[in-house]
């Protein structure tokens, strides 16, 4: 349902307000270079920054945009249980494809407190859910066990984006889930590392900068083509780190306003890219053949 490649979109601001016409723009880039879907307001669309309405609003612009030709698997966890229930509802209500919950962060529920957070967000829609791990943000991982269960217990948590940059728990995911359950990476620079042992796909930043240079690289991987994928991989590795020189989605966003896509800005506490790292995002652009 949700495998191959799925990009973190960004979101375009202007003047402090959200700059519809080039998200529009993104959106329509993504489908032309084939990617899988889009994940709209996840951490690479700054989530945490966006007022309740806007939240909505990309979510619903997402889906307008993008016609039904790519997925979208819209971001609407949250560490309040009643706030994530009522943003998957109203995403569900927008017509998105699915939606992707990140585990609450700062407040760190126990294991038991995960499950029930999940299972009572699971009841509340029919959206297929994709689960989110990613402790270095939150704190706290989405535990094995307790991923097993909430499977087991809910028919619509068909996935997990899996971003704690183990490739261990990707094998140990796969051993208590089976085929079915579907892992996508959560790290750029260990897509193809998960996918061998047994991942499908990835929801990616970078591809917000060469879409279709990811979607070439998961799909050689996906139809066993190693050389071809690991060849994309090696070509790219320098940007993949760079992307995340400083905390994302900043690079990532000065990346796509150095090509002309957005306008460079961004919401408090977040700030531009220093000048020192600027250029050696622009080194990395010009080395891989992205910049003259």
């Amino acid at each position: 349902m949700f495998t191959g490649t799925y990009t973190a979109i960004v979101t375009p601001f202007r003047n402090g307000k959200i700059d519809e016409a080039s998200l529009e723009r993104l959106i329509r880039r993504q489908v032309q270079a084939g990617v899988d879907g889009i994940v709209p307001v996840g951490t690479t669309g700054e989530s945490p920054t966006v007022d309740y309405e806007e939240h909505i609003q990309l979510i619903t612009l997402s889906v307008k945009f993008a016609r039904g030709r790519i997925k979208v698997l819209a971001g609407t966890g949250a560490n309040s249980t009643s706030e994530a229930i009522s943003l998957t509802q109203r995403a569900e209500k927008a017509g998105a494809d699915g939606s992707l919950q990140v585990a609450p962060y700062y407040n760190k529920p126990s294991q038991e407190g995960l499950f029930q957070h999940f299972r009572e967000i699971a009841r509340a829609t029919r959206l297929p859910i994709v689960l989110y791990s990613i402790p270095g943000r939150c704190g706290i991982e989405i535990g094995v066990d307790t991923v097993k269960r909430l499977a087991q217990a809910c028919k619509n948590i068909i996935g997990i984006k899996e971003a704690g940059g183990n490739a261990d728990r990707v094998s140990q995911l796969r051993a208590v889930l089976g085929p079915r359950f579907e892992i996508l990476s959560g790290d750029d620079s260990l897509t193809l590392p998960f996918m061998a042992v047994g991942a499908q796909g990835v929801i990616s930043v970078v591809s917000n900068v060469i879409p279709r240079q990811i979607a070439q690289m998961v799909k050689a991987c996906a139809a066993g083509k190693t050389g071809a994928a690991l060849k994309l991989h090696q070509q790219y590795y320098p940007l993949f780190k760079d992307l995340f020189i400083e905390t994302n989605p900043v690079p990532v966003k000065a990346a796509l306003a150095m090509l002309g896509q957005i306008e460079e800005e961004y919401r408090l506490p977040l700030v531009p890219l220093s000048a020192k790292n600027r250029e050696v995002l622009r080194g990395t652009m010009k080395a891989v053949g992205l910049l003259k």
